[in-house]
């Protein structure tokens, strides 16, 4: 299709006092050569929306070109309809407020973003989404808590769910707890578990169909078109499902690992779970002799917030270790309860709760470090502690240890089942195909058929990997969202909301991948990418380096693209060396274009040019608010927002410097263990392409130095202009590109 191009150019917020806006509209029609142009004080008014409107009517445009502020502010006035490209110029943010006014190279920057936008525009095709019939069903798999929160909720919205228990009954944890702590005011009143009520709801609910003793064997397929198969006992049930809510949940971490604690050493040490066993099954005694305890000791964190077992808190411990204080207090009133903690943690309202709890006869509390337990002759444990509050180690002794051991959660592989995946023995998929050799070793809860694994894959903890800050929920998987302690580590009433999340996220994807569009974080992108297979060399760079398992490949390495499992970041465009995979509105042709589009001065004018590629999703909103801090920055520098770092080819560096830019800045998002990147390892990807940059720079004889990569967050705004501004003077002190001219 011919385009059809108008620009229209803003002359508010400032940008008529910065720069001749009447010279620039007359710039642009010999340089981009639109069918209209126009200027307006506010071209996000309502009357110059409908004239722009009225002009994509009677002219026919189908690419407008909005020359005025950054694309995040009135993306929805700026929707003319699918058919219609609407490329954004921030002027506002990326000249105006960020340059001197009425200077040379502040009109050329302004040039320069024009022709780009004209480049890009006719360089893009409006994006086809791709559609096909697709489920709306919902897949809940694990009965407890979270997963029959979000199964009655997804329910109650009107979708059909299966929800999947490998237990005989429903309830998971909840249904073997005596009590819960309390929810409400005033804190000191031990409830009954929620599970019960739940299970009512779920079973009477006619949207939702039950399977337990059941597992899924099976995983296959992609968003919409998930394959799964159920089995219960000898019988298989094949179905079909859009979305997976993982609500799997824990498992009480390994106290066979605490033998420092006596445990497996000494009959009359027990854990948190199985105390609760107990009080839940017949009363409290002493695994020894039956016999009912004088006195109890609890050691805190045993095991949690400790680098040799697990490092992290798992939030309930203390309430839990409180409220079993209260078993005792009730079936046993003159039986002695010790806490011996390193910290107490009851965050929020619950601080009641401990309150209560501390102030209640025959409970102590002490805060210190175990650094030893025994047994004694008599037959009683001696608990040892050091770095206590009296500055002196103390002992204490009692009948009965409890272990308050934190949560693992289930997506963290059992040790023994666990098998070192290695280029000469790759893992096997869920189907009996050998996956690649990268693939990912899991706890075979889903038993997916992706290449990378057959599950969710892990942060170092076990927990699903994820966006943790900005999207809890995602995983690396499209449309498959964790819930509850298989997510975090969290109590019934956290796991119950969480279900909620979860299952409105299941919805949100089902409803997305219908119209063929994107989830987070391009939502409603119905953009996907396009594979040139005919050219492809099956070097499987795409399909290894995709964070999302997007693609499959077949026996020689071709890739077998899945489209809905797609988050369109690019990563795969980035990846590959033989520029094959494109978008219809963001390709290596249209970057390529973009970077050619720019005008670099003469060596002789001293004028460098700078390149930054900018991620939309922390970088360039961080630009947006150092612009309204009025931060300037150095006016050789030029930018081109991508959708991730992770997608600039390093064919785009190349056709950068050969073009004479004297220096090349790439800035993404975080990355590393408390990585921010919005698609998982984007930033990462980027880096370790950028390493292998420096070296071919090193072999054409250029100063490695001319090309950088700088992790950026969205708080960075303050930081991010003195970045840019520095690397523009280190590349003044190298000189001109030598190539430049050439």
């Amino acid at each position: 299709m011919d385009a059809k191009l108008g620009v229209y150019l803003c002359t508010g917020c400032g940008i008529k006092d910065a720069m001749d806006t009447d010279k620039l509209l007359d710039f642009a029609q010999k340089e981009v050569k639109p069918v209209v142009r126009r200027c307006d004080p506010l071209v996000c008014s309502a009357e110059f929306i409908n004239q722009i409107k009225t002009d994509i009517a009677g002219q026919g445009l189908n690419r407008v070109v909005v020359a005025a502020c950054s694309q995040r502010y009135f993306a929805d006035r700026f929707d003319f309809g699918a058919d219609i490209l609407v490329d954004r110029v921030p002027l506002r943010e990326f000249v105006v407020w960020t340059h001197q006014p009425n200077e040379e190279e502040t009109t050329a920057l302004a040039e320069d973003y024009l022709r780009m936008a004209g480049v890009r525009a006719r360089n893009s095709e409006p994006p086809t989404p791709h559609i096909e019939e697709v489920s709306k069903d919902i897949l809940v798999i694990g009965g407890g808590v979270a997963g029959l929160s979000a199964a009655k909720a997804a329910a109650e919205a009107g979708y059909n769910v299966v929800l999947v228990e490998k237990e005989a009954e429903l309830g998971g944890w909840a249904r073997k707890f005596k009590a819960v702590y309390p929810t409400k005011s005033p804190f000191n009143l031990l409830e009954k578990s929620p599970h019960h009520e739940m299970i009512a709801a779920v079973k009477d609910n006619p949207y939702i169909k039950v399977f337990t003793n059941s597992t899924v064997t099976l995983t296959s397929g992609q968003p919409g078109l998930f394959d799964v198969t159920i089995e219960t006992g000898a019988e298989k049930t094949e179905l079909r499902v859009g979305a997976i809510v993982q609500a799997t949940g824990w498992r009480p971490y390994d106290a066979g690992k605490l033998i420092k604690y006596g445990f497996g050493l000494y009959p009359n040490v027990v854990t948190n779970v199985q105390f609760e066993e107990m009080a839940l099954n017949g009363g409290i005694k002493k695994p020894s002799d039956g016999k009912a305890p004088q006195s109890i000791a609890v050691i805190h964190c045993a095991g949690s917030r400790d680098k040799e077992h697990l490092p992290y808190c798992s939030a309930v411990c203390c309430r839990t270790s409180l409220k079993q204080a209260l078993y005792v207090r009730e079936a046993l009133p003159q039986t002695d309860v010790y806490l011996l903690y390193k910290d107490i943690r009851t965050p929020g309202l619950y601080e009641e709760f401990y309150t209560y709890v501390r102030e209640q006869e025959h409970i102590y509390l002490t805060k210190g470090e175990v650094i030893e337990v025994a047994q004694d002759s008599d037959g009683m444990l001696r608990i040892t502690l050091d770095d206590t509050l009296f500055g002196e180690r103390v002992a204490v002794k009692a009948d009965l240890l409890v272990l308050a051991t934190g949560m693992a959660p289930s997506t963290l592989p059992m040790e023994e089942t666990v098998e070192e995946t290695t280029a000469e023995s790759p893992a096997t998929t869920a189907d009996g195909k050998k996956a690649a050799a990268s693939a990912e070793v899991g706890a075979k809860i889903l038993n997916l058929t992706y290449r990378l694994g057959t599950d969710l894959p892990n942060l170092k903890y076990g927990f699903p990997d994820s966006h943790f800050i900005c999207f809890p929920y995602e995983t690396r998987r499209t449309a498959i969202y964790a819930a509850g302690a298989t997510r975090a580590p969290m109590d019934l009433s956290s796991a119950q909301n969480d279900g909620l999340g979860a299952a409105l996220k299941a919805l949100q994807a089902v409803e997305a991948v219908a119209r063929g569009a994107a989830v987070h974080p391009r939502v409603g992108d119905v953009s996907f990418p396009d594979f040139f297979l005919q050219r492809c060399t099956q070097c499987k760079r795409c399909t290894e380096e995709c964070p999302f398992g997007t693609l499959d490949e077949d026996d020689k390495g071709t890739p077998k693209p899945n489209p809905n499992r797609c988050r369109r970041c690019g990563i795969c465009m980035g990846a590959c060396p033989e520029r094959i995979i494109s978008f219809k509105n963001y390709s290596p042709n249209m970057i390529s274009q973009m970077i050619k589009a720019i005008e670099i001065p003469e060596e002789d004018e001293e004028k460098p040019r700078i390149l930054t590629f900018m991620c939309e999703n922390d970088a360039v909103p961080a630009l947006d608010i150092a612009a309204w801090r009025r931060r300037q920055i150095d006016p050789t520098i030029r930018i081109i927002p991508v959708r991730c770092i992770g997608s600039v080819n390093t064919i785009f560096i190349a056709d950068a410097l050969s073009n004479g830019f004297d220096g090349i800045l790439l800035l993404g998002c975080q990355r590393g263990d408390d990585y921010q990147c919005h698609f998982i390892r984007g930033s990462e990807l980027a880096n370790r392409r950028m390493e292998n940059v420096q070296e071919k720079l090193k072999q054409l004889v250029l100063e490695p130095e001319r090309v950088r990569i700088e992790a950026v967050e969205l708080t960075d705004w303050e930081r991010l202009p003195k970045l840019m501004n520095d690397f523009a003077e280190e590349v003044r002190g190298l000189g001109a590109n030598p190539y430049k001219g050439f």
